[in-house]
């Protein structure tokens, strides 16, 4: 990025099945139905029309955590300083000027941090143990490793955290005399490290919450979830965020378990922070259809933060061009991303979405190449464009098998419509054809009285849902509108993001930060009606909008990688650069 775009971050800088015609279903399912089948098809197209049971190399075997019994975690935070992380990011101008300092009050006010700090402070106070008095915050100002984990709701939650510096660990030590004589602070067992017996204590705080610790020499290792902790000697399966008390020995005797689970050596003196995320956190429980994508990883150093994207090498691994997706995808977007193509074992997700066994393996044959999406200003969250590429060979058998799985895939009971479906619409443009179906919503981009006969609308708007196939491109939107847009620029007439994407760089992302406040303002406003949400619509007017302005201040960029980069091996970290368009 350059000195007065998203950051001071150097050259590299990055931020952070249709139900067939029958019975009715609930109302509830009914308004459902169109955004689970059109995001259905999203997601298929976008990993490339499979991937349901496409298996990448494990990683987990490959790790000396893995016969510890510790589960692989799903991100890593390596940090010369914990307390000193939300301030570092707030050195980048773009985050400092959208997210503020309340973001670095928001963790030093957190419940569960206030909570844990009353805790000790009461502890200590009542058995007058003998402790510095900064003892809590120098908790807090120490180099730290911490590994997370998702919680059932996605979200990163669970944490195990391994400190080390000289001496802090032994500063807890008076902590065991009061173990067996205290409410929130127990002894609940021991670990064998080398030839030393540890003790394990358990702290609550906060009423319902609790953690393990243990301390040897200079060591401290904290787990977030006493629930998680196991004896790897049972043989019980290592379940996500799983930890036996066998890697928590090993950590203690020094053991730097967490690097290698995300391809990283351990850190280098000159960084003061890292921070790595994998693709399962990222992708949001899609990483299966996009095998290629390892992760994301930001560095800071005494220049700036620096970002890399991870490739993972898979089976008959695509290569990586995107200018076909920059071609067919118009300019004005609020962000899109690229993803390479694998095109093994397709079969299975498309007889899962309704797709019978012989369209399924015919249209297992034609997807090539990369796919991509992209969200627009004028559309919704919910109804972004998607470009893939295909082998059109046989074109008319093609359109048919696309034709086929369009009408078994995409549609909702409508109890007003003879049938109980709104029939697919065909149209033959001079390259190609293209598929249309109404379906009822009340998320509609269309309002009822927009359609052609209104009292045929389930609910208070409709989707005019769209597939497309120009030459060797396909398309596909809950809103039809930007497919319309994309023949368009696929057919010289408008404007597509190719023409500005950078000629010698793969470019996998695009930002837009202007169209991308207005989509997000848009978007929270619709979600917020005045007459049903007047505190917080107030709330996010006098508080959002003045960062989302802030945020459309910035210029367009593009995130690229270097020309001719591939997949090679389970974690390959590239430089991920920011680029002013």
């Amino acid at each position: 990025m350059d000195e007065s775009g998203f950051a001071n971050m150097s050259e590299n800088t990055a931020v952070p099945a249709a139900p067939a015609p029958g019975p009715a279903p609930s109302t509830g399912k009914r308004r459902k139905t169109v955004l689970a089948l059109g995001l259905c098809l999203v997601a298929v197209v976008a990993g490339g029309l499979g991937l349901y049971l496409h298996k990448p190399k494990p990683v987990e075997q490959a790790l000396a955590m893995d016969p510890l019994g510790l589960s692989h975690p799903d991100a890593l935070l390596e940090t010369r300083s914990l307390s000193q992380l939300p301030r570092d990011l707030l050195s980048v101008p773009f985050l400092r000027e959208t997210l503020t300092e309340d973001f670095v009050f928001y963790y030093e006010t957190h419940g569960d941090r206030l909570g844990l700090i009353g805790s000790l402070r009461r502890i200590i106070y009542e058995h007058d143990l003998k402790l510095q008095d900064d003892l809590i915050e120098a908790l807090f100002d120490q180099p730290a490793t911490v590994a997370l984990w998702r919680g059932a709701d996605g979200r990163l939650k669970d944490f195990l955290l391994v400190m080390d510096r000289g001496g802090l660990a032994r500063l807890l030590e008076p902590l065991a005399q009061v173990a067996l004589d205290d409410q929130q602070l127990s002894k609940v067992g021991e670990l064998k490290v080398g030839g030393d017996t540890v003790p394990l204590y358990r702290l609550a705080y906060n009423a319902s919450k609790s953690l393990l610790f243990a301390s040897r020499g200079d060591k401290l290792v904290v787990l977030s979830n006493p629930d998680k902790l196991y004896d790897h000697d049972a043989n019980a399966d290592v379940a996500p965020g799983a930890v036996s008390t066998q890697a928590l020995a090993a950590l203690l005797g020094g053991a730097q378990l967490f690097p290698e689970a995300f391809g990283l050596l351990p850190m280098e003196a000159g960084l003061k922070q890292r921070i790595a995320i994998n693709a399962g956190v990222l992708a949001m429980g899609y990483q299966r259809f996009i095998p290629t994508f390892g992760g994301i990883r930001l560095d800071m150093d005494d220049k700036g933060w620096h970002s890399y994207l991870a490739l993972r090498e898979t089976d008959n691994s695509p290569d990586l061009d995107f200018n076909p997706i920059w071609q067919a995808m118009p300019v004005g977007a609020s962000a899109c991303v690229a993803l390479p193509l694998a095109t093994d074992q397709q079969q299975p997700l498309l007889v899962k979405l309704g797709a019978d066994d012989q369209t399924a393996k015919a249209l297992t044959g034609h997807m090539t190449g990369a796919a991509g999406l992209c969200w627009y200003p004028d559309s919704h969250l919910y109804t972004p464009l998607l470009v893939a590429g295909l082998d059109t060979a046989d074109g008319n058998k093609l359109d048919a098998d696309l034709g086929r799985l369009f009408g078994n895939t995409v549609g909702a009971w409508e109890s007003k419509v003879p049938g109980g479906q709104f029939p697919v619409t065909e149209l033959t443009p001079p390259q190609g054809h293209q598929w249309q179906r109404l379906v009822s919503s009340n998320f509609g981009q269309y309002r009822n009285r927009d359609a052609e006969k209104p009292d045929s609308i389930t609910g208070k708007g409709f989707f005019k849902v769209s597939l497309a196939r120009h030459g060797s491109t396909l398309l596909f939107s809950l809103d039809d509108k930007l497919v319309d847009k994309a023949m368009g620029a696929l057919d010289k007439h408008v404007a597509p993001l190719a023409d500005i994407a950078p000629k010698d760089a793969l470019m996998p992302i695009y930002l837009g930060p202007d169209s991308l406040a207005q989509l997000m303002q848009q978007e929270t406003f619709d979600s917020l009606p005045q007459d049903m949400e007047p505190v917080f619509r107030n709330a996010a007017q006098t508080h959002l909008v003045p960062r989302l302005q802030k945020l459309a201040g910035y210029g367009k960029y593009a995130l690229t990688l270097p020309k001719g980069s591939e997949p090679d091996g389970l974690w390959q970290w590239l430089p991920l650069q920011w680029r002013a368009l």
